[in-house]
């Protein structure tokens, strides 16, 4: 090997190497730090552009979870308020009953109708005060059946549909106007309540079915979240114990590779010891 004052050859290896486990040490530390292999594209463009698609899809799921969580929770109040409508039926259908006997005193039908018409009252008030966040499924108030988001491509939705427990309608057939007065009244009543509480105990029951599905899709997709998450994980988590052990070793690596490179820069000092002896 040439001894040369403009070139160190060793020192130019050594320096090179040293760069080398310097460069490695830096991304060790940078995957300890983040806590990912693959923190961003120019560590390896195909893995990092599939987490990325994964970490949309998540993102996506998440918005789909809170419209479930919505129609959870119209649904609810939905059915608790149908319930109570159906409880109130029965009470209901009790006065109108009783209203039947021939042998009520004036005063005694005059009672059981103000019953049966504050029940009625408190029917609708049941009916309307079912809502949630503006939505109320009872009271007809809703144009249109309402829809919330199934997948993370908004291209399937779930259908909530609308049960109108209002006076006068459909499934409620019973009017504001009905009272129990007379036994004719209460005979006709009676005829148009029992079909009532017929169909309005079907109709809670779509709704119960209703948020049975809906219950049942929103977990789906909690699970396919948390399988996202570990997916992703999957592609561009760092090995914490590997990346303990490599930079243990890259540690040694640096001090052994500045002791080269210390050792290597002497190497022009052999150039002086050669004409010092001539002097």
């Amino acid at each position: 090997m040439t001894l040369s004052v403009n070139t160190n050859q060793p020192a130019l290896i050594a320096l090179q190497n040293l760069n080398k486990t310097n460069d490695e040490m830096s991304g060790v530390q940078s995957r300890i730090n983040t806590g990912l292999a693959i923190s961003t594209a120019k560590d390896n463009a195909a893995v990092w552009s599939i987490a990325q698609d994964q970490r949309a899809d998540r993102s996506a799921l998440n918005a789909v979870k809170m419209s479930l969580d919505r129609a959870t929770s119209i649904t609810d109040v939905a059915l608790a308020a149908g319930e109570s409508v159906s409880d109130l039926l029965t009470q209901m259908r009790e006065k109108v009953v009783a209203a039947k006997d021939t042998s009520l005193s004036t005063s005694s039908r005059t009672a059981l109708n103000a019953d049966f018409q504050g029940l009625l009252k408190n029917l609708t008030q049941v009916i309307n005060s079912a809502t949630f966040d503006g939505a109320n499924i009872l009271n007809g108030s809703e144009p249109t059946n309402i829809t919330f988001l199934a997948d993370a491509d908004a291209a399937t939705v779930i259908t909530l549909n609308l049960q109108n427990l209002s006076l006068g309608g459909t499934i409620n057939t019973l009017t504001a106007t009905d009272n129990i007065s007379t036994m004719t009244q209460a005979t006709a009543v009676l005829t148009r309540l029992d079909t009532t509480m017929t169909a309005v105990n079907q109709a809670v029951g779509s709704i119960g079915s209703q948020a049975k599905q809906i219950d049942a899709h929103n977990t789906f997709v909690s699970k396919l979240n948390d399988v996202l998450e570990t997916g992703v994980g999957n592609l561009v988590d760092a090995d914490m114990a590997k990346e303990s052990a490599r930079l243990q070793a890259l540690q040694v690596k640096q001090q052994l590779g500045a002791q080269a490179l210390s050792i290597a820069n002497q190497a022009p000092q052999i150039i002086l010891s050669l004409f010092s002896g001539g002097s």
